[in-house]
């Protein structure tokens, strides 16, 4: 990129950035060709060719400003004095000058604006030139730099790879969805500065703001807050519950791009709705752009601890209520040096962008050290004990007695944060990273870790401390959404005597944090379990039942409470009974290659015995197209096929992932992917999406 600037003499001289050659060497390159993008600790070079000998051979001056009203100036040293500051050399031939510049590794990142001053022997300016600007992100790739990442394969996954896997469901049945997080496409960068712009701090103080943005802690928890809209212009207003009245279902999403471009668009109005998993993927999405090496962890059974004793208390009417623990739960880490902190606490941080609990008085949430989670230091910042308590907690589980007292049922001190994953570094499969955020169960060091953290070693279940004679037990198997099916809950007497028990069994429909949506089904009996045997009871979940009663997260939640005659204690088991769906069938016909349209295929079928209306399929991918939108008119049928075909143009080369949503008034969540290999082509460019085949509407999506 070439820059033509004027001088007060009549003078022209033409700047040219080599942006291309210097996006390159510092891996910004699929962010953009033509601007310049560098990251700190690293040198750049900017070639200035001036149309007269004697402003040649003139003695030059940098001087370098950052923020909207210029906040911040640097004078960039003419000769190198040390790393940690700004400084540049030049050398001329002919009627060009090569400037390479030296950033410090603990440089502000932002937008620098260049002003390079030709000075007389007696110090006055003589000409000047204007108008240069440059971005200056992080570098994992600088051992110098907060952020460095010594693995380059960590480095590709976590900073470069623009698609990813988010896992949910339950701990038994772990399911996963593709996303988009498309930190490199078109005007992403810029709005990932603007969300550092609409903070509150940038806005109660921009000059101390733009002079904090060298350091990553700092950089991090500004995200984790500005995600979230719940005390500033942040990205996302969170809803867990239908309807998702002027927004759009958290489910529909299928990665960060298109909600960060509606965001900015509307001027920092927040984009309705999220989840945590959407949250947690625009957090990666800015992150990831920014040049901090960030990951998507998902953390199964998470309890929500509001009073900080490292317990969850659950008082159970067999009523719809909500409980404290969520089936999963979604944030992000993020490595860095915490030189805040004492040692031993680098590496991966915790940042939570969902909006749970305030943080000095805000909702936000890290960076808090995984290594200080595993060994117990709760004395650490940020959020240390929160987040504990989220992988840690005991769930206590009590029922409401007639006389208004509450009788403790059991303690859980087992459930609570179990197997904590993200995407490997060496495919699209799950990584179980639990052993880094727990000691093994039972262990000595596990042990140490409760005392240090100030959660009971043992916890009594009962009264008695003879073991129980009565079992209960929930068995089922993984049905399909649509179908009919049978839950078992199992009375097991391993007594010497026959037991008289009252048994409740009660099927709701909850959502994936546990938000009640309504009772499927309800059955209580009175049955004699004679000893050393037991007894089924079967409890029947017609589609009928339970359609109108589950959300998008396809869940239900089966309790069964036992109570026999002349024990105190009564028996409670809990078991989540996810609903699986069918996966889309997508398929490129032809070989991709850049501007050169390629067909995509996709096919899906109506697994529900009641017609869907209102069909839509949402595509996209990062470097080959935006999010877009496909509509099926008309129903489709029970068991009926459709399928639809549409050309679009590749982007950008490189391994690709095409993400597929479909959606419809009685069935949503049904996600689909396809991997393409896009190569470079030579010839004229060939346009990208013009139509849609047969009866499909092609329309703008989310407005």
């Amino acid at each position: 990129m070439s820059l033509l600037c004027w001088f007060p003499s009549g003078l022209t001289s033409n700047v040219d950035l080599r942006s291309r050659e210097n996006n390159s060497s510092h891996r910004t390159k699929e962010i953009d060709r033509d601007r310049l993008i560098v990251r700190r600790g690293q040198p750049f070079s900017v070639a200035v060719q001036i149309c007269d000998s004697t402003v040649q051979n003139g003695q030059l001056e940098l001087v370098l400003h950052l923020g909207k009203r210029d906040e911040v100036m640097i004078k960039v040293q003419r000769e190198s004095g040390g790393a940690d500051h700004w400084w540049f050399s030049q050398q001329a031939a002919q009627d060009e000058v090569m400037l390479t510049l030296h950033s410090p590794a603990d440089a502000i990142i932002g937008q620098y604006r260049l002003a390079v001053l030709v000075m007389s022997p007696d110090g006055h300016i003589v000409q000047k030139i204007e108008g240069v600007s440059f971005h200056l992100l992080f570098n994992p790739w600088n051992k110098d730099d907060a952020v460095y990442l010594p693995e380059e394969s960590h480095l590709q996954e976590y900073v470069m790879n623009e698609t990813g896997i988010i896992y949910r469901g339950t701990s038994e049945y772990i399911s996963s969805i593709p996303w988009n997080y498309g930190q490199f496409e078109d005007n992403i960068m810029d709005i990932c500065f603007e969300v550092l712009d609409n903070s509150r701090e940038a806005l109660k103080n921009s000059k101390m703001d733009m002079e904090c943005r060298a350091d990553p802690v700092y950089i991090s928890r500004i995200i984790t807050a500005m995600v979230n809209a719940n005390d500033d212009h942040g990205v996302l207003f969170g809803s867990w519950t239908p309807p998702y009245s002027n927004g759009v279902a958290p489910s529909k999403w299928t990665g960060s791009v298109p909600i960060l471009r509606q965001w900015s668009s509307t001027r920092a109005r927040a984009v309705k709705y999220g989840q945590c998993w959407v949250f947690a993927g625009v957090a990666c999405t800015v992150l990831r752009c920014l040049g901090i090496p960030t990951r998507l962890i998902t953390n199964f059974c998470s309890a929500h601890d509001v009073d900080g004793n490292l317990c969850v208390d659950v008082v159970d009417t067999f009523n719809s209520r909500q409980d404290s623990t969520w089936n999963f739960h979604c944030w992000v880490e993020s490595w860095m040096r915490r030189d805040d902190l004492p040692k031993g606490n680098d590496g991966w941080q915790i940042l939570d962008p969902t909006p749970q609990e305030r943080s000095d008085g805000v909702f936000c949430c890290g960076p808090c050290p995984v290594t200080a989670i595993k060994e117990g230091n709760l004395q650490v910042k940020y959020d240390a004990p929160f987040v504990f308590a989220e992988v840690n907690a005991d769930i206590t589980h009590w029922r409401v007695l007639p006389n208004g007292q509450r009788q403790k049922v059991y303690v859980d001190q087992k459930s609570v944060g179990r197997k904590i994953s993200t995407k490997s570094v060496y495919g699209d499969f799950r990584e179980d990273l639990t052993v880094l955020y727990k000691y093994p169960e039972g262990s000595k060091e596990e042990r140490t870790v409760f005392q240090k953290a100030g959660r009971r070693v043992t916890q009594p279940t009962n009264e008695s401390t003879e073991p129980p004679q009565l079992q209960l037990l929930i068995k089922h198997a993984r049905p399909v959404f649509g179908s009919d099916f049978d839950v078992i809950a199992e009375v097991r007497n391993d007594g010497d005597e026959d037991a008289q028990v009252q048994l409740t069994v009660l099927a709701t429909g909850v959502t994936y944090n546990s938000v009640h949506q309504g009772e499927c089904q309800r059955q209580m009996i009175r049955v004699t379990v004679a000893a050393h045997e037991g007894h089924r009871e079967v409890l029947r979940l017609r589609y009928k039942d339970y359609a109108e009663c589950t959300s998008e997260h396809h869940l239900i939640r089966v309790k069964a409470f036992a109570e026999a005659q002349g024990q105190n204690q009564p028996l409670m088991t809990v078991a989540d009974v996810p609903l699986s769906v069918p996966e889309l069938l997508v398929q490129i016909q032809g070989k991709a290659a850049v501007k050169q349209q390629v067909t995509a295929k996709i096919s899906f079928t109506n697994p529900l015995p009641v017609p869907l209306k209102g069909g839509v399929f949402t595509v996209e991918g990062a470097g080959l197209l935006s999010a877009t939108q496909i509509h099926v008119k008309g129903e489709i049928l029970p068991g009926q096929r459709v399928e639809v075909s549409f050309p679009f143009s590749p982007i950008r080369t490189g391994v690709r992932k095409l993400l597929v949503d479909f959606d419809s008034d009685r069935l949503m969540d049904v996600k689909g992917t396809a991997t393409l290999v896009v190569r470079k082509i030579t010839g004229n460019y060939i346009r990208g999406i013009s139509g849609i085949f047969g009866n499909l509407a092609l329309t703008d999506p989310f407005v």
